[in-house]
């Protein structure tokens, strides 16, 4: 009988790209069952509080745990990652950073800072508001091949930081493996998030996340998808928008017809009144400039299919 074994990867292995020069922190098996424990630092936010100035954050924004070396994986396949449980801390921070998130010019010029007490499954919002906890994980992603992938924006193809409130407990991710090994990272943990994250500070949190992997060989996929297990989600990236909602659909049509079996015709039609788009997170899928490295260039945009729809094709 072959046991599993469960890992802890602490946050001082965290690192701040998704990166392929990085050396691996860890080597699993994929499909053995191990289970990997990636703990993330919410530093930059404590030091937001006390300096309130970007020019003396000496931590990193979004640093990801790893990376995990996966064995067997190579370019052209697909790492599965399961998302088992997110463990929090006491406290958690809404930010307004200076010219970040759709709300800049409404909060102005000057930092805004705000402890957010987490405990008993609920979120303390204001003094008379809260709410029940939705854990995610914003940065999840393997390397990309072309170069280090940032930690803030954009969302990449093999995923980065793509704050998807989809990305709990209970889901599985599929991303595209782009060099040997897939070198799978992980932080930016969320207590609760709304969809396209508003702020582009939600309520950041550090915490232990728990996930475990698995290889399917030979798959292409053109970037991120999701099973959530009630909706299949494909990520489309494009710049203008409509790019990435043509990826997004594209995506969901070919799970449909190639995994799952379905008529072409079939699938037109099922999508044309079942499968439903939004916009993603706030990240955009194209570099930002670098005198404003919080503005998103581009979009996310999300095409979603019930799974009990998805798996009447066979």
């Amino acid at each position: 009988m072959t046991s599993t074994a469960h890992h802890l990867l602490t946050s001082d292995q965290s690192f701040h790209a998704f990166s392929a020069g990085r050396e691996p922190v860890l080597t699993v098996q994929p499909g053995a069952g191990d289970l990997i424990t990636f703990e993330t630092s919410d530093e930059a936010y404590r030091q937001m509080e006390e300096y309130r100035d970007l020019s003396r954050i000496t931590a990193t924004i979004n640093p990801v745990t790893g990376p995990v070396f996966v064995t067997g994986a190579e370019p052209g396949d697909v790492l599965a990652v399961r998302i088992h449980d997110i463990e929090m801390a006491e406290h958690g921070w809404s930010i307004s950073i200076p010219g970040a998130g759709a709300l800049a010019e409404v909060m102005g010029p000057e930092f805004f800072v705000r402890r957010v007490p987490v405990a008993d499954g609920r979120v303390q919002l204001t003094a008379d508001l809260d709410c029940a906890v939705a854990p995610m994980i914003g940065c999840l992603g393997v390397a990309p091949a072309a170069a280090d992938g940032s930690t803030v924006m954009p969302t990449l193809p093999t995923g980065g930081n793509m704050d998807l409130t989809d990305a709990g407990p209970g889901t599985t991710v599929y991303l595209p493996v782009q060099v040997p090994g897939a070198l799978l990272s992980v932080g930016d943990l969320h207590a609760v998030m709304a969809r396209g994250e508003s702020s582009f500070v939600a309520i950041e949190i550090a915490g232990r996340a728990t996930l475990s992997v698995d290889l399917i060989k030979d798959r292409t996929i053109r970037g991120p998808q999701l099973d959530t297990g009630t909706d299949y989600i494909c990520v489309g990236l494009g710049d203008p928008v409509q790019d990435s909602i043509v990826m997004a659909y594209e995506a969901l049509f070919s799970v449909m017809v190639d995994d799952h079996g379905w008529d072409r015709e079939d699938a037109y039609v099922v999508m044309s009144a079942l499968a439903h788009t939004e916009l993603g997170g706030p990240t955009g899928s194209s570099a930002p400039h670098p005198l404003h490295p919080f503005r998103a260039v581009g979009a996310v945009t999300l095409a979603r299919l019930a799974t009990e729809v998805l798996r009447r094709g066979r």
